[in-house]
């Protein structure tokens, strides 16, 4: 893909949510922290559910390892693999507070070696809390980045990320994982993308194909119509 299109795409997706932000409610470091943790394999709008209390509750590292485990568990129960992630959020708490004095590192590589913490967590965190441009690579980054040819349908999530790295200008990373996170989670979902209003079919192979389909006839009716108005 030439410059030129990827240029194209990330103004069009920027022109369509100008204004995509991290959607998890976090006040600092520690906070967003501790929802990316939560999110994996859950909604932002669950976590952010959860965590309206749970950051009530619990303000530093020492507030999450002063209660039992189990109690923890019921305090996030309404979060996928919640007993997992209760255990990664104390041993996480427990590393915090005796090799970095309670405060989330602002290294990457420092972070991925935190319990529950991979790369995606990492990027999200030095991004967002610490302004170091990264593109966290999750579901939605992955199958946009894929459909519209910025990365091959089968590569793995680490080489989606290196190769947005390496078409996306670096000082765009964290605004461009922001608007391709909006542009899959509100406009190109997973079963249901809205093909016949997106500015980005002409480019899109996922779109391309499904209407060529018979049973997205409609849907190109649709799109010739536009086209003709």
């Amino acid at each position: 893909m030439n410059a030129k299109t990827v240029r194209y795409i990330l103004d069009t997706i920027g022109a369509m949510f100008p204004d995509a932000r991290c959607e998890l409610n976090h006040t600092n470091a520690f906070e967003l922290t501790i929802a990316v943790l939560l999110s994996a394999q859950c909604t932002d709008e669950t976590v952010n559910k959860v965590t309206a209390d749970l950051f009530k509750k619990y303000k530093t590292p020492h507030d999450y390892i002063a209660v039992p485990l189990e109690e923890l568990e019921q305090d996030i129960r309404r979060i996928g693999l919640y007993r997992n992630k209760a255990k990664h959020i104390q041993s996480l708490c427990r590393i915090l507070i005796d090799k970095y004095g309670g405060e989330v590192p602002r290294e990457h590589e420092l972070l991925v070696q935190l319990p529950g913490v991979g790369r995606k967590t990492a990027n999200v965190v030095v991004s967002n809390a610490f302004d170091v441009p990264a593109i966290a690579v999750d579901t939605h980054v992955e199958r946009v980045a894929k459909r519209l040819g910025l990365a091959n349908w089968n590569d793995t999530v680490l080489e989606v990320e290196k190769k947005l790295m390496k078409r996306v200008p670096r000082d765009e990373w964290t605004i461009t994982h922001h608007r391709l996170i909006f542009f899959g989670r509100y406009h190109c979902k997973a079963q249901n993308p809205q093909c016949p209003e997106c500015p980005l079919l002409d480019i899109c192979r996922e779109g391309k194909k499904r209407m060529k389909s018979p049973l997205n006839r409609k849907d190109k009716e649709q799109v010739q119509k536009k086209k003709t108005i």
